[in-house]
């Protein structure tokens, strides 16, 4: 199994461009497939590797029929965004689509609301995460030849305006939240370091599928602390150098500020109220769950918090 081919989906982005570059970093360029929706934005670097590039698209499915042909083991990445029955509906399609290429076994890519393996979320976002966790289980108990992994991949540090009401670094000013901060916070983790320690499982799994320990199972890798959202706006006031407050404000009052309104990501405009849910899901302590299975992977301490958003400066 260790010769097998190894596919990652989409392979671009932050998660899936960090998990690609050090799969091939692991594993070397010939086993690994990137499958991208635009290949002609493939990175140079990446394409002098060698590695082989794939089109598909979650929003074309059939596109999807081939990607994974010749691909045994798969890391399929969320659809980006936080819409529900839609995500779910693609997440489904393309892991069908991976079957029946032949693909024994996926790397699901969660995310860290949910506590570390709860099988409910008070978060919107992580509603079609719970629902794709669901059916490849399903899927496993229908199916012995078919295993998976979930790995519920920590709230990124770099991810940090999407809690901070679109705090910017380079212009500093108090943060509007319905939060007031105190209690369960976020353990925070580098995205490059979820990326990296996804490389290394896929890699360690791909060796040694007989004492592979998340075979079928939930994995949570989070942030090495948990920093209440207090903590984490302070460590944004410093960094900006400036003195920030937090001021907890109604649902309302959060999703009309022109920043939240404006956001370039998933979290904003006519989304942000539905985002909000987020908020709610940190307060019952879903993103505070820190354990020490990233480091144990990377073989080293994850960087901290502080230290990744001083680099974003």
């Amino acid at each position: 199994m260790s010769s097998s081919k190894i596919g990652v989906f989409p392979a671009s982005g932050g998660l899936g461009g960090s998990t690609l570059n050090h799969l091939i970093n692991v594993v070397g360029p010939s086993r690994v497939v990137a499958i991208v929706r635009k290949p002609r934005n493939v990175p140079s670097n990446i394409l002098e590797t060698g590695v082989t590039i794939r089109q598909a698209d979650y929003d074309d499915a059939p596109t999807l029929d081939h990607a994974f042909d010749d691909i045994s083991t798969l890391n399929l990445i969320s659809y980006a965004s936080i819409e529900h029955e839609h995500r779910f509906k693609v997440h489904k399609l393309a892991i069908d689509a991976a079957r029946k290429s032949g693909v024994k076994h996926i790397f699901y890519s969660s995310l860290a609301f949910a506590g570390n393996g709860d099988p409910t979320s008070a978060a919107h976002v992580m509603q079609a995460h719970l629902d794709t966790e669901k059916y490849l289980a399903s899927l496993a108990e229908q199916d012995s030849s078919f295993t998976y992994t979930v790995v519920r991949i920590g709230l990124y540090s770099e991810s940090f305006p999407l809690y901070t009401a679109f705090f910017d670094l380079k212009q500093p000013d108090d943060v509007r939240i319905p939060h007031n901060g105190t209690g369960p916070g976020i353990a925070w983790a580098k995205q490059d370091d979820l990326g990296n320690a996804m490389a290394l499982l896929v890699k360690s799994f791909t060796e040694s599928r007989d004492t592979f320990a998340f075979v079928n199972r939930i994995i949570l890798l989070s942030g090495p602390r948990e920093w209440s959202l207090s903590e984490t706006v302070q460590a944004l006031g410093r960094v900006s150098k400036k003195a920030v407050k937090l001021l907890e404000v109604s649902v309302d009052e959060y999703a009309s500020q022109p920043q939240v309104q404006n956001g370039l990501t998933y979290g904003a405009g006519d989304l942000a109220a539905v985002w909000a849910t987020a908020f709610e899901a940190i307060r019952r302590g879903e993103a505070a769950v820190s354990t020490s299975i990233l480091g144990r992977i990377l073989g080293r301490e994850p960087e901290g918090f502080e230290e990744t958003i001083s680099m974003m400066v």
